[in-house]
């Protein structure tokens, strides 16, 4: 007899294969399949919200890749600060040629380049068409480093430093030529201002009168050095330029690479050429040449980083307290206070870079 369901009809025997399942939702057999699948590697369902992808993973690697607030503002700090401690070491080394600090300063980096290279897998050469931009930046870039630890040895650290921030006008100058970038008003204005804090600096004779010489009995090395500082951002421009050019198509640390291998190649045939080469003979100032090259080094990472993770403004006003330790260590050191004509091109060169970074920062986030 064949058994009845609650309703009298007879219940009918099921043959064949069973084309519905009728267990209901979240049977074990269900379950077990979505442990198997969330425990899969890459299968990105979640045992917690069963959704496909996970958001709780999601959310969970958003916040693990979303850097520090304010870890940019600190890798800035740190930037500024190691390259006001090497411009220190230069300034401290007065018996060795700048020519011979960049040189020992390019070997040191170099030993700390080459296992970057093969760690990242990024070659010595570099690509095919960027090639002749990276041997210019190569070549623009030590002079420019040659240029700027002459002036940190001929005139006061905060006249050097200050000067190096008029780099940006003579950028958008190069920019404006070159990659045929916008030139506005507002940078014709950040120019003038520029301008003006330089020729506070360097107090040209034809404009103050004599009486500066005979104020200053060193003025003429005051004015090579800052001759030679002005030089430096004019190449610094120039490099800035060849570096935008070739955009992200380089990596960074191959741009470094090309720095130190040229530079050294440079220095070495300056060297000949002048016969200036000669060991440091103070334990002491074979100490300073190895830290300048790791704190300089050090700058250029911590400078990158801060650049990858912040707002390019925010990067240039910070960049801005070198002058603060430039004028710390020159008063703390060197017994020297800056006089107030330095004061005076300080403020208008920090004005126009701060001017700068604040349009900058004002397009960007409108």
């Amino acid at each position: 007899m064949r058994p009845q369901n609650d309703t009298g009809a007879t219940e009918q025997p099921q043959y064949g294969l069973q084309l519905m399942d009728d267990r209901p939702p979240g049977s074990s057999e269900e379950r077990r399949v979505d442990a198997e699948i969330a425990e899969t590697p890459g299968s990105g369902r979640c045992w917690q919200c069963s959704s496909w992808p996970c958001s709780s993973r999601a959310q969970q690697e958003a916040e693990k890749k979303a850097p520090c607030p304010g870890l940019g503002m600190f890798y800035m700090l740190l930037s500024a600060f190691l390259f006001s401690v090497a411009a220190l070491f230069v300034k401290k080394v007065q018996d060795i040629h700048a020519v011979e600090i960049s040189a020992f300063r390019c070997v040191f980096q170099m030993l700390i380049i080459i296992p970057c290279l093969i760690y990242r897998k990024t070659g010595f050469i570099g690509p095919k068409d960027q090639r002749i931009f990276l041997i210019l930046r190569g070549v623009l870039g030590s002079v420019s480093m040659i240029l700027i630890y002459y002036a940190y040895q001929s005139t006061s650290l905060a006249d050097a430093t200050v000067i190096t921030f008029s780099c940006p006008v003579f950028t958008s100058i190069f920019a404006c030529i070159f990659l045929k970038e916008r030139y506005s008003l507002w940078d014709a204005v950040f120019t003038v201002f520029t301008l003006t804090g330089v020729i506070l600096i360097v107090r040209p004779p034809f404009l103050f009168g004599s009486s500066v010489e005979e104020t200053d009995r060193d003025y003429s090395v005051h004015l090579k050095g800052t001759f030679a500082a002005l030089a430096h951002t004019v190449f610094a421009a120039v490099t800035l330029v060849v570096l935008r050019k070739m955009g992200k198509s380089v990596d960074y640390i191959l741009s470094i690479w090309y720095y130190v291998v040229v530079g050294l190649m440079e220095c070495v045939t300056v060297l000949f050429i002048l016969g200036e080469w000669s060991l440091p003979r103070c334990g002491l100032d074979r100490l300073f040449l190895v830290l300048i090259g790791i704190f300089g080094l050090g700058g250029q990472v911590f400078l990158t980083k801060a650049i990858q993770i912040e707002k390019a403004g925010l990067v240039a006003l910070m960049k801005t307290l070198e002058v603060v330790f430039a004028f710390i260590f020159q008063i703390t050191f060197f017994n020297k206070v800056p006089s107030w004509w330095t004061v005076g091109g300080s403020l208008c060169v920090i004005a126009s870079s701060t001017g700068a970074a604040i349009r900058k920062w004002y397009q960007s986030s409108h």
